[in-house]
């Protein structure tokens, strides 16, 4: 195998900012921002909208998702000049 190829895989939090759900895997994903974990380690701090702590298939709940000016930004950025 090639050496120096492969993205550094490392362990990583995801925090989930809809459920306020934190978990630590591992990851090719990369921070600027840490969090100091519960065994007393800092690891790199990946935001993320959505996970099973959130999501309405897993917790039969329906969240609205803040989704304002998403379809207005596409037809603006978009929409053909008459």
């Amino acid at each position: 195998m090639k050496k120096d190829i492969h993205p550094e895989y490392k362990d990583v939090i995801f925090f989930d900012t809809t459920g306020d759900f934190k978990f630590k895997t591992r990851s090719t994903m990369s921070s600027d921002e840490t969090i100091k974990w519960e065994d007393g380690n800092e690891y790199p701090l990946i935001k993320i909208e959505v996970s099973s702590a959130s999501h309405p298939f897993y917790t039969g709940k329906n969240i609205f998702l803040d989704t304002a000016g998403r379809v207005e930004k596409f037809n603006k950025k978009y929409k053909k000049n008459k």
